[in-house]
């Protein structure tokens, strides 16, 4: 079944294309959704450093989204400012969206990461082929082009899959250099891992398969044999982190727009327990991501001997450190796994290999039926993920728009969540953090918005402002109204 296609460049290709096709294909489903499915508040946060952008001219230095809240970092933020990752991502989203076409402004924003999962998906076959075979190559492709968790999360407003992109090319890279010996692609892999670590700092993790593979065939000291090559290694580690070192340097002058970062790391003490080994394997690799199915060649795929080295084990090691060393954010945030897919996706190829090599009708049998109810299964928990819950929050945030101008500064509580904030297009507060004198008097909170009429807050704010617009199912009250 392998030797059919073996040598045939045409067939190849061919496939690549096929799987390539399809798989942009089925990730324009609902690429012009609004933002208000799954983990909305977090491609809300993204998309609105981008429409900012759009509106107001790109600034690269000062990404501002919509939230000036203190609930971000602990300070209060009149001007927006979000220092998370380099804004590479919402460059490229301001850029096509200014295409304009079909597509809304978030489908732009989308259609940067299902480009960027298409060169994913090339880079993965190009591993997959070089540590693998041609067909384990189109198998890894397949894989990371139709898993459901990949399809949903490669094609949302979100950094990661630009940054998985720029570390599989990192990989190619470097890989090639162990194999040419050629410096150019030495300096070409840290040009795009530093690339990776500037849009997703922890694409920083990618280079552990790449030193392991270096130790692999140089040894201990093989930067160290002349000072030719240490000045090599300190040209590539320079390349890689000295553009993130200057950007931290200079997130650090806007302490008001730098989220906490401190609980991803281990809160609750989560690291290792057994609610972190049930979440990450159990419920997110077992389930989320291979279907509980796929585990078998997965698992297969990664304990087998590869008689190209031990790359495909390199890697997902590289994936155990990474969701350890920030477990908590593994746990609390499924997203978080993007940077794991690559790695099983290669693991699932080389098992699926094994299987078919054995030429036993069986297990060729039993590794069908196991990818196909791997995806199906996926997909079950998945397909909900691409629903509008809230479209009420839509609906407000529309109104808003229409009503208010363009600087108003709006109250949108939504428990902290910014994605009804981002409908409203205002800067202003996704929860009340302090009370209402304080944000109306002194810090120029022009109109309240609420879908939750019953609570607390909006009892009191319809207890003494006008009400300028209301609906079954939300209000807008002007702040600078009083009734009483």
């Amino acid at each position: 079944m392998i030797s059919m296609f073996s040598g045939k460049k045409f067939g190849e290709h061919f496939f690549l294309f096929f799987i390539l096709v399809i798989g942009f294909l089925v990730r324009l489903y609902g690429i012009n959704n609004p933002l208000a499915d799954w983990h909305s508040w977090r491609q809300a946060d993204t998309s609105s450093v981008s429409r900012i952008y759009f509106e107001q001219g790109i600034d690269l230095l000062h990404p501002r989204y919509y939230d000036i809240s203190s609930i971000q970092s602990g300070i209060y933020n009149p001007n927006g400012f979000r220092f998370v990752e380099f804004p590479i991502f919402n460059l490229f989203h301001v850029l096509l969206a200014r295409l304009g076409g079909p597509l809304n402004f978030e489908g732009w924003g989308r259609m940067v990461s299902i480009v960027a999962s298409l060169f994913s998906t090339v880079f993965v076959f190009i591993l997959g082929k070089r540590f693998i075979s041609s067909i384990g190559g189109l198998l890894a492709a397949f894989f990371f082009a139709f898993l459901p968790y990949n399809v949903y999360y490669s094609r949302v407003i979100l950094p990661e899959p630009l940054a998985v992109s720029f570390a599989l090319c990192f990989l190619i890279f470097f890989v090639k250099y162990l194999d040419k010996e050629k410096v150019v692609f030495l300096y070409l892999s840290s040009l795009f891992l530093g690339l990776a670590v500037l849009v997703k700092p922890h694409a920083i993790f990618y280079i552990v398969p790449a030193l392991l593979l270096f130790l692999e065939k140089y040894g201990f000291d093989g930067w160290f044999k002349s000072s030719l090559n240490f000045v090599r290694f300190l040209v590539f580690s320079a390349i890689i982190f000295l553009p993130f070192l200057i950007w931290r340097i200079w997130v650090n002058n806007f302490p008001a727009g730098v989220p906490f970062m401190k609980w991803s790391f281990n809160l609750d003490v989560i690291r290792f327990h057994p609610a972190f080994w049930r979440w990450i394997f159990g419920e997110r690799l077992g389930i989320l991501i291979l279907g509980v199915y796929g585990l078998f060649p997965f698992l297969l795929g990664l304990s087998e001997k590869n008689t190209k080295g031990n790359f495909i084990r390199f890697l997902f090691l590289a994936m155990v450190v990474y969701v350890s060393i920030f477990a908590a954010a593994n746990v609390r945030h499924d997203y978080y796994q993007i940077f794991l897919v690559p790695s099983v996706c290669l693991a699932l190829s080389y098992g699926a290999i094994v299987l078919l090599r054995s030429g036993n009708f069986v297990s060729i049998l039993l590794l069908v039926f196991s990818v196909l109810m791997s995806i199906f299964m996926s997909f079950y928990r998945i397909r909900g993920y691409y629903q509008i819950n809230h479209p009420e929050i839509i609906e407000a945030g529309n109104a808003v728009d229409k009503i208010t101008p363009k600087d108003a500064r709006v109250i949108a509580p939504y428990n902290g969540d910014t994605a009804f904030l981002y409908q409203t297009k205002r800067f202003g507060w996704p929860v009340v953090d302090t009370s209402f004198d304080k944000l109306i008097k002194e810090r120029g909170a022009d109109f309240y918005v609420s879908v939750d009429k019953e609570n607390q807050d909006s009892k009191f704010i319809r207890a003494h402002y006008k009400i300028v617009l209301e609906t079954n199912s939300f209000f807008i009250a002007d702040l600078s109204d009083r009734i009483e």
